[in-house]
């Protein structure tokens, strides 16, 4: 177990997406540059990246994401100023 607790999933917010998670700035620059010979090359490079990442990497970047979500949750989606 990875000791995160599963928060309800927040009504639909594009500030809230998954592009917003830190993963993806780093994965990218880390396959930048590199070429594959197919889809299963890719996959295996990005797991033997995921898996080399330390768990501080993860949680800083979970983090946020959950206060934005509880955020979200607690204003019942009516994130918009108005």
């Amino acid at each position: 177990m990875s000791g995160w607790s599963v928060l309800q999933h927040p009504p639909y917010s594009p500030d809230l997406a998954p592009s917003d998670f830190h993963l993806f700035g780093p994965l990218k620059q880390h396959l930048g540059g590199k070429h594959f010979a197919d889809d299963d090359d890719v996959q295996h490079e990005i797991l033997l990246w995921m898996r080399q990442q330390p768990k501080e990497f993860y949680a800083a970047g979970i983090g946020p994401l959950i206060k934005r979500w509880d955020k979200c949750i607690n204003i019942v989606g009516d994130y918009v100023e108005k």
